[in-house]
């Protein structure tokens, strides 16, 4: 059964379209990073246009960060004062990344900005993220313990002014750097489609050393947060959400954000940071592959918008 998407102009398979939101929901429960980062590529695969597919994408991303977060509330295993701060410096990222996102899209440059950025950040991230943590893995496999931070030994960058104490993350910073985090998180999210979490989560975890069991529910609220303010404004300024495929990305990703929640609770730390890293580094290879393979169509015309 196929059903035509008003806004992509092009019709999609209801049945493909659900089980990838039933998938990626999956390893957002999991993960707690939004699955934006696997869902986007998908749709631009599956012949999307960039530009749709990251618009609409944030309404699944808030659907399925939605059900993560309430899972969260109930374990009491989220950091409300750390959320605050992350979502109101996602919201300044958001604003600025939807007016970045209408200039590039004018400019016929989007479809490019947004390849290019998953093969180079992805690729980083995924594969410092991956070193990190079998390193940490192989080390407690062969009883090494790593020692524990020494008072005062943080980077200099969190000594600025504006100190504040999270109690429940154990956490005692400025907020200028988690509010920079998040702005920079808020940004890459509007561009890409992403909602964020796949940078946040490890951000928190690497960088901040904000308990595990902690990070996942607070990334959640976050990104539910941004998400949702990316939506709204990509449909008012920008037009490109298509309602028909968020709802069906959206019934997909529920139903498989709670089966992925209940696995993630049962994931040794140190086996779900390996995990999380070779998903976010398969990305970034994978896009890297599109770029170096010859496309079928060698040459293509395109009229920026503002011309038409």
């Amino acid at each position: 059964m196929q059903v035509y998407l008003p806004i992509a102009e092009m019709p999609v398979s209801v049945m493909l379209i659900l089980a990838m939101g039933a998938a990626v929901g999956f390893v957002s429960g999991m993960f707690g990073i939004g699955g934006g980062f696997l869902m986007t590529p998908l749709l631009i695969f599956l012949g999307i246009p960039p530009a749709v597919a990251v618009a609409t994408q944030s309404a699944q991303i808030a659907a399925s960060s939605t059900t993560s977060a309430l899972a969260a509330w109930r374990r009491d295993a989220i950091d409300l004062k750390l959320a605050t701060v992350l979502t109101l410096g996602g919201f300044v990222g958001t604003v600025v990344g939807v007016w970045a996102f209408a200039a590039m899209r004018r400019a016929g440059q989007l479809d490019l900005v947004v390849v290019l950025s998953y093969v180079t950040l992805f690729t980083a991230i995924g594969s410092l993220m991956l070193i990190e943590s079998v390193r940490d893995f192989l080390a407690r496999r062969r009883g090494i313990v790593k020692p524990r931070r020494r008072a005062g030994g943080h980077p200099a960058i969190f000594g600025l002014p504006l100190r504040m104490k999270f109690p429940r993350s154990k956490l005692y910073v400025s907020v200028l750097p988690v509010a920079g985090l998040s702005l920079l998180v808020g940004f890459a999210g509007t561009i890409l489609g992403i909602g964020g979490g796949f940078i946040m989560v490890p951000a928190l975890l690497y960088l901040f050393r904000v308990p595990t069991a902690v990070v996942i529910g607070t990334s959640q609220l976050q990104v539910l947060c941004t998400s949702l303010l990316a939506v709204i404004l990509q449909a008012a300024f920008n037009g490109a959400v298509d309602i028909v495929l968020a709802i069906m990305l959206i019934v997909g990703g529920v139903f498989g954000a709670q089966f992925g929640a209940r696995t993630g609770r049962a994931i040794r730390a140190d086996l779900f940071r390996i995990l999380l890293g070779a998903l976010v580094l398969a990305v970034g290879i994978r896009f890297g592959v599109e770029v170096i393979l010859k496309p079928a169509e060698p040459f293509s015309i395109y009229v920026p918008e503002s011309r038409r």
